[in-house]
């Protein structure tokens, strides 16, 4: 044990530290940061369980963290945000690269016979809104400069009182509106082409995807997709004959110019959102052919993409608006009066605007989307709630119900792995869902670690780090 005299310690996060190991259980508060695996803010919770058999009455088990040496148990935070939770994230990306490959190679539910289907990987990007800095291959930029690849200016409009970021700010709100209206044309453009109707087609074959979000440097969404032809019933059964590789590829490229959503406003005008001129659709080879366009490489770059998000444009990862008042500026008493805001002066901002660590390209695109959510037509895009994310308020990385296993099962098969080897820790009999029974109950105390807890947490994810990059090596 150890006996320094705490007083003499300058640093809080190393006296909470000797705290924790002086305590009598830090065995058990070890085991919970180990089994975060590096999360950087789990949820601590507090609460009981009662396991009991039904048919006897008898109780089975039973926890209350009142026995936690921290007096709550911890849990993961789950975020799939990188830049928030390297852990958490890693564990996101790896369902994601399961996911994506099961609908490319097969298992997880899936036959491998789908590695026969008709599959490519097209990537959808957005239109111009004015002219940026960037990196040509042969020439400068319009600038006259030939950027370093770190430049701060990549990105960022040459001129930007010019810029339409009305039309950028938009073109991120309606990404997946305009996306599922891509997919409507998609199953068109394919009838067509097969020359049957709208009806006979849907009888005989099935478009199935699965796509990421990405955020270019201009602050921008654009959208990766796998996209597979099936047989009616999905992954299970192969599409007809004709319903070939060439057909599918003729038919995204006619799809994309064709999806299209008209907004209009007093305060801007009309509006058209439309995808960009940059349309690139590859044949998606088999592992272990000459391609580089492999199943394998296409699941470990989507899902690489998965666990980003706007902060990889320069932006912010988490949401800028006032929690007490909602981001309106003012609560209303029950007789209708507004009431300003004490938290954020009535700004409905958690941080000023002007104050935002980020580059003026970016707070720019951030303004206009408060600026946009204020005005009534625009209020359904909640823009003041996802200015963090540059207006885009879609999923990051979705599927169509049938191209594979969900994220949700695999979670579920994960959890129910844990379950298993918690009862065979605690010596607890194989339990019988028709007569076995858990009550508990269940609240939410905080996030976080304490200061000492967090260098033990920082430690695990260390670890896990050096033990990837030697498995990444080749060791064994």
């Amino acid at each position: 044990m150890i006996t320094l005299g705490l007083r003499h310690v300058a640093s809080p996060a190393v006296r909470d530290l000797l705290h924790l190991v002086n305590h009598p259980d830090f065995d058990r508060a070890q085991q919970q940061i180990e089994r975060l695996g590096g999360c950087t803010e789990p949820v601590r919770l507090t609460g009981h369980t009662t396991t009991v058999d039904t048919t006897t009455g008898e109780v089975l088990h039973r926890y209350s963290t009142d026995t936690e040496p921290t007096g709550s148990l911890l849990t993961t935070c789950g975020n799939r945000r990188a830049s928030r939770c390297p852990a958490c994230s890693r564990l996101y990306a790896t369902d994601t690269y399961h996911l994506i490959r099961a609908g490319l190679t097969g298992g997880k539910t899936v036959p491998d016979t789908v590695r026969t289907h008709p599959r490519v990987f097209a990537t959808l990007t957005a239109p111009s809104f004015g002219p940026v800095h960037n990196r040509p291959d042969t020439r400068p930029c319009r600038c006259g400069t030939r950027h370093d690849p770190t430049d701060p200016l990549l990105g960022t409009p040459l001129n930007p009182a010019t810029y339409d970021y009305v039309g950028a700010v938009l073109f991120n709100a309606y990404a997946g509106v305009l996306w599922a209206r891509f997919t409507t044309y998609l199953r068109r453009e394919i009838a067509t082409r097969l020359g049957m109707t709208r009806k006979a087609a849907r009888a005989a074959l099935r478009v199935s995807f699965a796509k990421v979000a990405e955020y270019q440097k201009r602050g921008l969404v654009h959208f990766h997709a796998v996209i597979r032809l099936d047989g009616p019933d999905g992954s299970t059964q192969p599409p007809p004959p004709y319903a070939t590789v060439a057909v599918l590829t003729d038919a995204i490229r006619a799809a994309a110019p064709r999806a299209r959503i008209s907004v209009t406003s007093d305060a801007i005008g009309e509006r058209e959102l439309t995808w960009g001129q940059q349309l690139d659709v590859r044949e998606i080879a088999a592992f272990g052919t000459d391609s580089e366009l492999t199943d394998q490489a296409v699941a470990a770059y989507v899902a690489k993409y998965a666990t980003k998000s706007a902060d990889a444009s320069g932006a912010l990862d988490r949401s800028l608006f006032c929690r007490p008042c909602q981001g309106r500026g003012a609560t209303v008493l029950p007789h209708g009066t507004p009431l300003p805001c004490t938290a954020c002066d009535g700004t409905g901002q958690a941080r000023p605007l002007p104050q935002l660590a980020v580059a003026r390209h970016v707070r720019q695109m951030i303004r206009t989307c408060w600026e946009l959510g204020r005005l009534p037509e625009f209020d359904h895009l909640k823009l003041w709630k996802w200015a963090h994310m540059l207006g885009f308020r879609g999923h990051f990385s979705t599927k169509s119900r049938r191209y594979s296993v969900t994220l949700g099962a695999l979670r579920d098969a994960r959890l129910a792995w844990r379950t298993e080897q918690a009862r065979a820790h605690t010596g607890l009999p194989e339990p019988d869902p028709t007569t076995t029974l858990v009550v508990g109950r269940w609240d939410y105390l905080g996030a976080g670690y304490s200061p000492g807890a967090a260098l033990l947490a920082a430690g695990v994810w260390h670890r896990k780090e050096l033990e990837q990059r030697f498995i990444a090596e080749g060791g064994s």
